[in-house]
């Protein structure tokens, strides 16, 4: 199967099921059993949701399995499933991953590497488990898809993160978070080469190369509510990825002159229903707000803080901090020492005191969300403040005030250009 990549978008629906087609006749031999691997409802935007749909079909008369890489995500319900992948796709042709009891350990990064790529800033192993489906379900073909975008923990979304975090098990997505945390996310997001990559390298490497696995990655830009597919990238090799990148690098990085005073974030309440997963708002865009600013995070649909109920329990408990004092707390508390990838998740929401961040919500108290250190603002008065219908994506001027609105903050990376001069 030769690696097949197209960038010259945007890429129509016909043009990419001509490029999947003629990829996968590059394949030898008969395909049985297939396993797709896309993203959940979170990755609406990634055009995985029809890739999935067109690869079923293609691959018939095989028998196609779909696992959404959920990581810690909640499983989507049929309507979810059928909303991103399409209502003709069978309910039995879905499985659900649980990162807690749905793995199996394939091997150990040595902490020596950890400590190495880390520049020693941690030096512990980690364990690294997969969906037992992937290694045992006696798959002739396994595709994983998914977008290319920058990425809080690793630098830039997907390749194999999609199967060591997205179908993977505590220990990586525990110890991989926290090492982005400790080395600190604005070295790494927008970037290829960072620690916790060159940890997923390490895996791929010694621990998953012997699987029939290819990759199916998309670029996506959105403009004007939008989304076109800008590049499709087919294979096996890391050179797929690392082009991906390169084309990401162009569409999804929002580089400014200057720092912003106030940043404006909408959570589509179909896709962001905690702060797990809302906190994007604040990742994509803390480098892009001034000192002193603000950000408002307009979130009709968020109800929770974690996305099952341990995690959610375990961010009321400390709450988002600054990093000195999540670190502290990893070294006396020991249910958050076990559970490092929450340790990380408190990291990348604070803004370390810099600027201001403020929830308004409708489905959590304002006791809840001051309880987890944010500022509360009721939705419908925010609503009222910054209406949605008077906004566009990038500078405005609403009742005398600038802001700066982001109608979703899943799509790319806010940053300046003085910190992006190089990006590799």
């Amino acid at each position: 199967m030769e690696s097949r990549c197209l960038r010259n978008g945007p890429i129509d629906q016909k043009t990419m099921q001509k490029e999947l087609a003629a990829w996968l006749d590059g394949y030898k031999g008969d395909l049985r059993r297939v396993l797709l691997l896309p993203p959940d409802g979170t990755r609406a935007h990634s055009m995985a949701g029809p890739i999935t749909n067109m690869l079923y079909h293609m691959l018939q008369p095989a028998e196609v399995k779909i696992l959404p890489a959920l990581g810690t995500h909640v499983p989507m319900t049929l309507e979810e499933k059928h909303r991103m992948f399409g209502s003709d796709l069978p309910a039995s042709a879905y499985l659900d991953h649980n990162w807690r009891t749905d793995v199996q350990t394939v091997g150990v990064v040595p902490g020596s590497f950890v400590e190495e790529v880390s520049g020693g800033l941690v030096d512990y192993s980690i364990t690294v488990e997969v969906n037992r489906e992937i290694l045992e379900g006696g798959y002739d073909l396994i595709l994983s898809i998914g977008q290319v975008v920058p990425h809080e923990v690793v630098g830039m979304a997907n390749y194999t993160k999609n199967i060591v975090v997205g179908c993977g098990g505590k220990d990586i997505i525990d110890k991989s978070h926290f090492l982005g945390a400790v080395y600190g996310m604005e070295k790494m997001m927008g970037r290829d080469h960072s620690p916790v990559r060159k940890v997923f390298d390490y895996t791929q490497e010694h621990f998953l190369r012997d699987l029939p696995l290819a990759y199916v990655l998309t670029v996506t830009e959105t403009k004007d509510e939008v989304t076109t597919l800008q590049g499709l990238f087919l294979g096996k090799e890391r050179e797929v990825f690392s082009q991906a990148v390169a084309l990401s690098q162009q569409c999804n990085l929002d580089l400014l002159e200057k720092p912003l005073q106030k940043v404006v974030v909408y959570l589509d309440p179909d896709e962001f229903r905690s702060t797990w997963l809302g906190n994007k708002s604040v990742y994509r865009t803390r480098m892009a707000i001034a000192d002193e600013g603000e950000l408002v995070i307009l979130a009709p649909g968020v109800r929770m803080f974690g996305e099952d109920p341990e995690i959610d329990r375990l961010i009321r408990s400390f709450g988002y901090k600054t990093s000195p004092e999540i670190l502290d707390s990893v070294r006396t508390s020991e249910e958050l020492g076990q559970n490092l990838s929450v340790a990380a998740h408190l990291i990348h929401g604070s803004s370390e005191k810099r600027f201001k961040i403020t929830y308004a919500v409708q489905h959590l108290t304002e006791a809840e969300i001051r309880g987890v250190n944010y500022n509360y603002l009721p939705y419908a008065q925010a609503a009222e403040i910054y209406p949605l219908d008077r906004l566009k994506d990038g500078h405005n001027v609403i009742n005398g005030e600038e802001i700066f609105f982001i109608s979703n903050p899943a799509l790319g990376l806010w940053a300046l250009e003085k910190d992006f001069t190089n990006t590799k």
